[in-house]
Protein backbone atom coordinates (compact mmCIF):
# COMPACT_ATOMS: atom_id res chain seq x y z
CA UNK A 1 0.00 0.00 0.00
CA UNK A 2 1.46 3.41 -1.04
CA UNK A 3 1.79 6.29 1.49
CA UNK A 4 -1.19 7.72 0.42
CA UNK A 5 -3.14 4.78 0.55
CA UNK A 6 -2.29 4.03 4.12
CA UNK A 7 -2.84 7.89 5.14
CA UNK A 8 -6.41 8.06 3.16
CA UNK A 9 -7.04 4.57 5.20
CA UNK A 10 -6.02 6.24 8.45
CA UNK A 11 -8.18 9.27 7.81
CA UNK A 12 -11.08 7.16 7.60
CA UNK A 13 -10.85 5.18 10.58
CA UNK A 14 -10.03 8.44 12.18
CA UNK A 15 -13.21 9.61 10.88
CA UNK A 16 -15.22 7.05 11.83
CA UNK A 17 -14.09 6.74 15.59
CA UNK A 18 -15.40 10.24 15.50
CA UNK A 19 -18.73 9.57 14.07
CA UNK A 20 -19.30 7.08 16.60
CA UNK A 21 -17.86 8.82 19.60
CA UNK A 22 -20.37 12.25 18.75
CA UNK A 23 -17.52 14.74 17.75
CA UNK A 24 -17.95 14.91 13.79
CA UNK A 25 -21.16 15.17 11.94
CA UNK A 26 -22.32 12.27 9.84
CA UNK A 27 -24.18 12.39 6.36
CA UNK A 28 -27.27 10.54 6.66
CA UNK A 29 -29.50 9.15 3.59
CA UNK A 30 -32.22 7.41 5.57
CA UNK A 31 -33.71 6.06 2.25
CA UNK A 32 -30.46 4.15 1.14
CA UNK A 33 -30.39 3.20 5.26
CA UNK A 34 -33.35 1.70 4.67
CA UNK A 35 -32.78 0.19 1.12
CA UNK A 36 -29.09 -1.32 2.58
CA UNK A 37 -31.38 -2.91 5.75
CA UNK A 38 -34.06 -4.78 3.09
CA UNK A 39 -30.59 -6.17 1.26
CA UNK A 40 -28.76 -7.39 3.90
CA UNK A 41 -31.95 -9.04 5.46
CA UNK A 42 -32.81 -10.42 2.01
CA UNK A 43 -28.65 -11.73 1.42
CA UNK A 44 -29.24 -13.72 5.10
CA UNK A 45 -32.11 -15.39 4.16
CA UNK A 46 -31.37 -16.06 0.72
CA UNK A 47 -28.35 -17.67 1.59
CA UNK A 48 -30.02 -19.92 4.21
CA UNK A 49 -32.42 -21.06 1.68
CA UNK A 50 -29.67 -22.43 -0.58
CA UNK A 51 -28.12 -24.02 2.58
CA UNK A 52 -31.49 -25.66 3.45
CA UNK A 53 -32.28 -26.40 -0.26
CA UNK A 54 -28.92 -28.48 -0.33
CA UNK A 55 -29.50 -30.21 3.29
CA UNK A 56 -33.29 -31.28 2.14
CA UNK A 57 -31.51 -33.20 -0.71
CA UNK A 58 -29.12 -34.73 1.40
CA UNK A 59 -31.96 -35.14 3.98
CA UNK A 60 -33.89 -37.00 1.26
CA UNK A 61 -31.28 -39.30 0.14
CA UNK A 62 -30.34 -40.37 3.83
CA UNK A 63 -33.97 -41.10 4.78
CA UNK A 64 -34.38 -43.76 1.93
CA UNK A 65 -31.22 -45.01 2.82
CA UNK A 66 -32.48 -45.61 6.33
CA UNK A 67 -35.69 -47.18 4.76
CA UNK A 68 -33.88 -49.87 2.59
CA UNK A 69 -31.61 -50.64 5.94
CA UNK A 70 -34.84 -51.24 8.00
CA UNK A 71 -36.12 -53.14 5.51
CA UNK A 72 -33.12 -55.30 4.53
CA UNK A 73 -32.72 -55.96 8.71
CA UNK A 74 -36.29 -56.28 9.15
CA UNK A 75 -36.31 -59.36 6.53
CA UNK A 76 -33.68 -60.98 8.43
CA UNK A 77 -36.75 -62.39 10.88
CA UNK A 78 -38.51 -64.26 8.93
CA UNK A 79 -38.01 -66.88 6.64
CA UNK A 80 -39.47 -67.28 3.27
CA UNK A 81 -42.02 -69.51 3.89
CA UNK A 82 -43.91 -67.70 6.72
CA UNK A 83 -46.92 -65.50 6.44
CA UNK A 84 -44.80 -62.10 6.79
CA UNK A 85 -41.97 -63.31 4.80
CA UNK A 86 -43.32 -62.19 1.98
CA UNK A 87 -44.64 -58.80 2.93
CA UNK A 88 -40.57 -58.10 4.41
CA UNK A 89 -39.60 -59.13 0.81
CA UNK A 90 -42.24 -56.24 -0.88
CA UNK A 91 -41.77 -53.87 1.78
CA UNK A 92 -37.57 -54.32 0.66
CA UNK A 93 -38.54 -53.94 -3.30
CA UNK A 94 -40.76 -51.14 -2.61
CA UNK A 95 -38.35 -48.92 -0.86
CA UNK A 96 -35.37 -49.78 -3.02
CA UNK A 97 -37.15 -48.42 -5.70
CA UNK A 98 -38.03 -45.27 -3.53
CA UNK A 99 -34.60 -44.54 -2.81
CA UNK A 100 -33.73 -45.21 -6.49
CA UNK A 101 -35.95 -42.81 -7.24
CA UNK A 102 -35.19 -40.04 -4.85
CA UNK A 103 -31.61 -40.57 -5.54
CA UNK A 104 -32.28 -39.95 -8.88
CA UNK A 105 -34.42 -36.49 -8.38
CA UNK A 106 -32.55 -34.51 -6.00
CA UNK A 107 -29.08 -35.92 -7.47
CA UNK A 108 -29.84 -35.27 -10.69
CA UNK A 109 -29.52 -31.98 -13.58
CA UNK A 110 -32.65 -31.29 -12.96
CA UNK A 111 -33.02 -30.39 -9.54
CA UNK A 112 -29.70 -28.42 -9.47
CA UNK A 113 -30.76 -26.97 -12.63
CA UNK A 114 -34.30 -25.78 -11.07
CA UNK A 115 -33.53 -24.99 -7.18
CA UNK A 116 -29.62 -25.15 -6.35
CA UNK A 117 -28.24 -23.20 -8.86
CA UNK A 118 -30.96 -20.29 -9.82
CA UNK A 119 -30.46 -19.77 -5.69
CA UNK A 120 -26.96 -19.91 -6.12
CA UNK A 121 -26.90 -17.30 -8.56
CA UNK A 122 -29.06 -14.89 -6.78
CA UNK A 123 -26.34 -15.41 -4.17
CA UNK A 124 -23.82 -14.00 -6.16
CA UNK A 125 -24.90 -10.83 -6.32
CA UNK A 126 -24.15 -9.94 -2.48
CA UNK A 127 -20.88 -9.94 -2.58
CA UNK A 128 -20.77 -7.21 -5.33
CA UNK A 129 -23.33 -5.51 -3.66
CA UNK A 130 -21.56 -5.53 -0.25
CA UNK A 131 -18.48 -4.26 -1.98
CA UNK A 132 -20.17 -1.18 -3.59
CA UNK A 133 -21.50 -0.46 0.02
CA UNK A 134 -18.45 -0.60 1.32
CA UNK A 135 -16.99 2.05 -1.37
CA UNK A 136 -19.97 4.20 -0.98
CA UNK A 137 -19.57 3.96 3.03
CA UNK A 138 -15.85 5.14 2.72
CA UNK A 139 -16.45 8.18 0.21
CA UNK A 140 -18.61 9.14 3.24
CA UNK A 141 -16.01 9.04 5.24
CA UNK A 142 -13.96 11.06 2.87
CA UNK A 143 -16.49 13.61 2.42
CA UNK A 144 -17.42 14.31 5.97
CA UNK A 145 -13.46 14.44 6.76
CA UNK A 146 -13.42 16.85 4.07
CA UNK A 147 -16.67 18.80 5.38
CA UNK A 148 -15.11 18.91 8.86
CA UNK A 149 -11.95 20.56 7.45
CA UNK A 150 -13.70 23.52 5.88
CA UNK A 151 -15.53 23.91 9.39
CA UNK A 152 -12.18 24.20 11.38
CA UNK A 153 -10.84 26.50 8.32
CA UNK A 154 -14.09 28.55 8.66
CA UNK A 155 -14.08 28.95 12.41
CA UNK A 156 -10.35 29.17 13.01
CA UNK A 157 -9.14 31.47 9.70
CA UNK A 158 -5.59 29.95 8.31
CA UNK A 159 -3.09 32.42 7.90
CA UNK A 160 -2.59 30.68 4.40
CA UNK A 161 -5.69 32.29 2.42
CA UNK A 162 -5.20 29.57 -0.03
CA UNK A 163 -6.17 26.72 2.68
CA UNK A 164 -9.79 27.68 2.81
CA UNK A 165 -10.30 27.79 -1.08
CA UNK A 166 -8.54 24.36 -1.50
CA UNK A 167 -10.15 22.90 1.38
CA UNK A 168 -13.63 24.00 0.05
CA UNK A 169 -12.16 22.48 -3.63
CA UNK A 170 -11.46 18.72 -2.29
CA UNK A 171 -14.73 18.83 -0.40
CA UNK A 172 -16.79 19.52 -3.11
CA UNK A 173 -14.91 16.59 -5.00
CA UNK A 174 -15.31 14.23 -1.76
CA UNK A 175 -19.26 15.59 -2.09
CA UNK A 176 -19.87 14.21 -5.69
CA UNK A 177 -18.34 11.21 -5.62
CA UNK A 178 -20.16 10.45 -2.69
CA UNK A 179 -23.31 11.42 -3.75
CA UNK A 180 -23.01 9.67 -7.30
CA UNK A 181 -22.61 6.32 -5.53
CA UNK A 182 -25.20 6.95 -2.58
CA UNK A 183 -27.77 7.66 -5.52
CA UNK A 184 -26.59 4.87 -7.94
CA UNK A 185 -26.60 2.08 -4.77
CA UNK A 186 -30.33 3.63 -3.77
CA UNK A 187 -31.46 3.04 -7.20
CA UNK A 188 -29.98 -0.24 -7.94
CA UNK A 189 -30.59 -1.54 -4.29
CA UNK A 190 -34.44 -1.94 -4.83
CA UNK A 191 -33.62 -3.83 -8.52
CA UNK A 192 -31.70 -6.45 -6.54
CA UNK A 193 -34.28 -7.04 -4.08
CA UNK A 194 -37.25 -7.32 -6.93
CA UNK A 195 -35.11 -9.90 -8.67
CA UNK A 196 -35.43 -12.73 -6.28
CA UNK A 197 -38.81 -12.95 -7.83
CA UNK A 198 -37.39 -14.13 -10.96
CA UNK A 199 -35.04 -16.41 -8.82
CA UNK A 200 -36.45 -17.67 -5.96
CA UNK A 201 -40.45 -18.27 -7.28
CA UNK A 202 -39.63 -20.91 -9.62
CA UNK A 203 -37.05 -22.61 -6.95
CA UNK A 204 -40.05 -22.57 -4.47
CA UNK A 205 -42.32 -24.06 -7.07
CA UNK A 206 -40.00 -26.74 -8.19
CA UNK A 207 -39.34 -28.24 -4.44
CA UNK A 208 -43.11 -27.99 -3.48
CA UNK A 209 -43.43 -30.22 -6.97
CA UNK A 210 -40.78 -32.40 -5.80
CA UNK A 211 -41.82 -33.35 -2.68
CA UNK A 212 -45.55 -33.83 -3.91
CA UNK A 213 -44.35 -36.21 -6.43
CA UNK A 214 -42.20 -38.10 -4.08
CA UNK A 215 -44.65 -38.14 -1.76
CA UNK A 216 -47.52 -39.07 -4.00
CA UNK A 217 -45.10 -42.12 -5.34
CA UNK A 218 -44.48 -43.19 -2.09
CA UNK A 219 -47.56 -43.49 -0.82
CA UNK A 220 -48.93 -45.31 -3.87
CA UNK A 221 -45.39 -48.17 -3.29
CA UNK A 222 -46.89 -48.37 0.60
CA UNK A 223 -50.52 -48.59 -0.38
CA UNK A 224 -49.83 -51.09 -2.57
CA UNK A 225 -48.45 -53.31 0.52
CA UNK A 226 -51.64 -53.52 2.12
CA UNK A 227 -52.76 -56.94 0.31
CA UNK A 228 -49.45 -58.68 1.53
CA UNK A 229 -49.74 -58.01 5.18
CA UNK A 230 -53.22 -59.88 7.39
CA UNK A 231 -55.95 -57.62 8.17
CA UNK A 232 -55.71 -55.31 10.88
CA UNK A 233 -57.07 -56.82 14.49
CA UNK A 234 -60.34 -55.11 16.38
CA UNK A 235 -59.49 -53.14 19.63
CA UNK A 236 -60.58 -56.45 21.95
CA UNK A 237 -58.53 -58.51 19.87
CA UNK A 238 -55.48 -56.82 20.53
CA UNK A 239 -56.11 -56.84 23.96
CA UNK A 240 -56.48 -60.45 24.25
CA UNK A 241 -53.18 -61.09 21.94
CA UNK A 242 -51.23 -58.49 24.18
CA UNK A 243 -52.85 -60.48 27.21
CA UNK A 244 -51.61 -63.79 25.67
CA UNK A 245 -48.00 -62.62 24.89
CA UNK A 246 -47.43 -61.37 28.71
CA UNK A 247 -48.32 -64.43 30.18
CA UNK A 248 -45.87 -66.23 28.13
CA UNK A 249 -43.57 -63.69 29.30
CA UNK A 250 -44.57 -64.48 32.70
CA UNK A 251 -44.47 -68.26 32.20
CA UNK A 252 -40.84 -68.00 30.90
CA UNK A 253 -37.82 -69.36 33.88
CA UNK A 254 -34.79 -67.47 31.89
CA UNK A 255 -33.26 -67.65 35.58
CA UNK A 256 -33.00 -71.23 37.10
CA UNK A 257 -34.61 -71.12 40.97
CA UNK A 258 -32.69 -70.41 43.63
Amino acid sequence: MSWAGFKKNLNRATTSVLHKTGNMDRTTDREFEEEERRAKQLASKAEKLHKEASGYAKAMREMTAAQVRIANTLENFYDEGEPMGLSGQKYRDAVTKMEQQIQEEVRSPPYRAAVLDPIGRYNAYFPEINEAIRRRNKKLLDYDNARSKVRKLVERPSEDSTKLPRAEHEANLARDMYETMNAQLTTELPKVIDARVGYLDPSFEAVVKSQLSYAQDAHNALEGLRQYFPPEPQEYELEQKSEGILQQMRELTICGLA
